[in-house]
């Protein structure tokens, strides 16, 4: 399993279902370098693993309080991603995006919050299927991806815009 046509998609279950988060105003996003977790050391969006009885964009607002401790307002969905890595884990990722927050990014023990500015995205330190589906949610277009990891190694990715 190399390739995304080599995965029934149609069939596919992922391991875990998460959610990133993404305050964009300003020509700005807040970003987090992860402190703990699957990413550790990476910079990425907020989010986190949806629990029992949870929606997706419930997890999305939750994961920001606690990684951040902020309130994400003005969310609505961006897309979804699907990661299969070469190990058999997987994980199914709803994206969403904020226009604003109630209080004040703080680090805590999972999160240092980072704003940048949406031209200057610093993907050398991002994970590597960032660049392929960020300028989608940058430009407010909905997209799918799909992509096949072997640890932090991007081995394929397909992504569409929806409409």
């Amino acid at each position: 399993m190399k390739k995304v046509s080599d995965i029934d998609w149609g069939r596919w279950k992922p391991t875990e279902k998460a959610t990133l988060l993404f305050v964009i105003r300003a020509g700005r996003i807040l970003l987090i370098h992860k402190k703990r977790g699957l990413g550790a050391g990476k910079i990425n969006g907020p989010g986190g693993r949806i629990e029992a009885g949870e929606t997706p964009r419930h997890c999305a607002i939750r994961e920001v309080q606690e990684e951040l401790c902020i309130t994400a307002t003005g969310v609505k969905r961006a897309g979804r991603l699907h990661f299969q890595f070469v190990d058999n884990f997987s994980i199914r990722g709803d994206v969403f995006t904020a226009t604003g927050y109630k209080g004040t990014p703080t680090e805590t023990a999972e999160a240092i919050p980072h704003w940048f500015p949406v031209n200057r995205l610093p993907f050398k330190r991002m994970w590597a299927d960032d660049r392929v589906w960020m300028p989608l949610l940058l430009a407010g277009t909905p997209f799918e991806g799909w992509f096949i990891f072997d640890g932090d190694r991007m081995l394929d990715h397909v992504v569409k815009a929806r409409t």
